[in-house]
């Protein structure tokens, strides 16, 4: 079907969602074939799960661009721009995981140490034998993707944390767990002696450079956060729970987004401490398949194909718990390598992927949760466009150059 035939589709729909107007109206001639490589993996997925706002951004050797569809609310048709808010669900991780190796950086922490070591509380249960480092990368001996029903204040998840009895020798699998890397988090923030939500939005989102992304958000910015909608396209937006800054409370822009994705890739601009925060969540701590488990982030050999990639980001790799390969030491990040994240709330979708090699990385925010497969899918073709990009802007600034 023809990028064309899309658009005239999405543009029929128009009761569902919105399509930004005027997509190539202000495109300059190399950003149009970004623009319909973008406009030809999205659109489709818009309309196959009813998508009301969509937010792209995108970078390719050090240039930003954002591309914009839909609308933030349905109720009052606002469409989306690359400020709205979007809740970016387990993309958090990331974020919690830089503040942890901040927090190491500083001399707060140490990954190594046993997680009872920063909270009393815990010492004569099993984490006494259990790492920061395993919290993070949900190596803990198998704590479960979510809190048990029961668990509804903190001094029941410290109970709960004190009772608990691990499936595996810590280490040795990984089960993907909102309470292994919250209290992760929790504890790294314990070790600073500043609570959590302060520590990120006082000093680390700052320090990021980060200007629009929140744990609670601002009164003067809430009419820049979207609605998402459920599958029966009912209005939602994340609730409180245990852990939930941690784990998957985080709310960003597409501008903030891509911004934290050159970061990662470059640190231009930062104070050297965070740097090196930043470095550590790239490090190898294990395999799993095609997968190296980071802080926060996976990776991936690159080039890589699109079967791997989805493979690593499927619900075998979210709800089981997979053997690991342990990197005795960690692996440095290595020269070619695809480092993604996904993120989902009741409400919304999200996905970020870059190359650092390559220079180029993208962004997928929706207020809707929809396939994990359809995020990695458009995102890989967005990234196949911008590496062809990028080969033909070096022919093109080779052949420049050989004139001068």
């Amino acid at each position: 079907m023809h990028i064309t035939m899309f658009a005239k589709l999405a543009l029929a729909a128009a009761s569902t969602f919105f399509i930004a107007a005027g997509c190539y109206a202000a495109e300059s001639d190399a950003q149009r074939p970004i623009a319909a490589a973008i406009e030809s993996a999205i659109l489709p997925v818009m309309q196959q799960h009813n998508i009301p706002g969509f937010a792209v951004a995108v970078t390719l050797d050090g240039k930003r661009h954002y591309f914009n569809y839909g609308v933030a609310s349905r109720h009052t048709r606002q469409a989306v721009t690359r400020d709205t808010l979007f809740e970016v669900g387990s993309i958090s991780k990331t974020f919690t995981a830089t503040l942890a190796a901040y927090a190491q950086e500083s001399g707060a922490i140490s990954m190594n140490a046993y997680a009872s070591q920063y909270l009393p509380s815990l010492r004569g249960s099993s984490f006494d034998n259990i790492s920061l480092l395993d919290l993070g990368t949900y190596a803990s001996g198998g704590l479960p993707l979510q809190f048990p029903d029961g668990v509804s204040d903190s001094e029941k998840m410290i109970g709960y944390f004190k009772n608990w009895k691990p499936t595996f020798a810590a280490g040795t699998r990984r089960l993907y767990s909102n309470p292994s890397i919250g209290l992760f988090g929790y504890l790294a923030a314990k070790g600073m002696g500043v609570p959590f939500v302060d520590l990120m939005e006082t000093r680390i989102f700052p320090k990021l450079g980060l200007t629009r992304t929140f744990i609670n958000v601002p009164d003067d910015q809430m009419q820049h956060y979207a609605h998402g909608y459920t599958k029966e396209d009912k209005p939602i937006r994340v609730r409180a729970g245990l852990l939930d800054a941690e784990a998957y409370g985080v709310k960003s822009s597409a501008t903030d987004m891509i911004h934290f994705v050159e970061v990662n890739m470059k640190g231009v601009g930062l104070e050297t401490r965070m740097q090196r925060a930043i470095s550590a969540t790239h490090a190898g701590y294990f395999t799993v398949g095609t997968m190296t488990q980071g802080l926060g982030w996976e990776m991936y050999a690159y080039p890589i194909a699109l079967k791997n990639l989805q493979e690593g980001n499927s619900s075998q790799m979210l709800y089981e718990a997979n053997a690991v390969t342990r990197l005795n030491p960690p692996r440095p990040l290595q020269a070619n390598v695809l480092i993604n994240k996904t993120g989902s709330t009741n409400g919304f979708g999200a996905y970020v992927a870059f190359v650092p090699c390559r220079r180029i990385g993208v962004v997928l925010l929706a207020n809707k949760n929809y396939p994990i497969t359809a995020r990695v899918k458009a995102a890989f073709e967005i990234l196949k466009a911008l590496d062809g990009q990028l080969g033909e802007e070096s022919a093109a600034g080779a052949s420049s150059g050989s004139k001068h």
